[in-house]
């Protein structure tokens, strides 16, 4: 009866191992913990940057070929017609050379609609044409016909446009040129009246 009470040797150590043992294990799962932490540690980044500049675009008028200017609507270029306009009579043809083109910081090719901005007094009986050559002057050859003869001054048909090329570096565009041709029909005495036309340029 007493031996069945008493602990073997082998009984009596095993509490003592065990906790070791949970000791180790526990010790084995913090150094596993600490290794996930220091992978995770390594970072890489790439960065990306983009800068935007806009572009230049501006439009320029000359009524002889050489000096071009910009001509707003409050001051816009006076057609110098080769015959006094003032003093038109019946059958009556004068004509005027304009030119566009884009400047030299222009940076885009344009396309030109042109349309009647404003008309004053009386244009009765009179009617225009407008056409385009490879020189300036209204004594060049015609290579298109931009508006075609007998409309009547003061309107503009719909869809009138021709394309403007940007320069190259500092160098403006090359002109368009242009050239008015304006018929007198059944004018009365003394009639005046005056027409602008407008030339949009909108970049491509």
């Amino acid at each position: 009866m007493v031996a069945s009470t008493e602990a073997s040797p082998e009984t009596q150590h095993r509490p003592g191992k065990a906790p070791k043992v949970r000791a180790i294990l526990a010790g084995g799962l913090v150094l596993g913990v600490g290794a996930a932490v220091t992978l995770a540690a390594w970072n890489s980044s790439e960065f990306a940057q983009g800068t935007f500049t806009a572009g230049s675009f501006n439009l320029q008028g000359s009524i002889n070929g050489t000096t071009f200017t910009e001509n707003p609507v409050g001051s816009p270029a006076t057609l110098g017609f080769t015959t006094n306009p003032s003093n038109l009579s019946p059958g009556d043809v004068v004509t005027a050379p304009f030119a566009v083109r884009l400047d030299g910081a222009s940076t885009y090719d344009a396309t030109v609609t042109l349309s009647t901005e404003a008309s004053t007094g009386s244009l009765a009986g009179l009617t225009y044409e407008l056409t385009q050559s490879e020189d300036f002057g209204c004594a060049e050859a015609v290579t298109e016909t931009l508006v075609t003869a007998g409309q009547t001054l003061g309107s503009t048909p719909a869809s009138i446009t021709f394309d403007l090329a940007q320069g190259a570096g500092t160098d403006p565009g090359a002109p368009v040129n242009l050239c008015f041709r304006v018929t007198a029909g059944a004018v009365v005495q003394a009639q005046t009246g005056s027409t602008t036309w407008e030339f949009a340029a909108q970049s491509q």
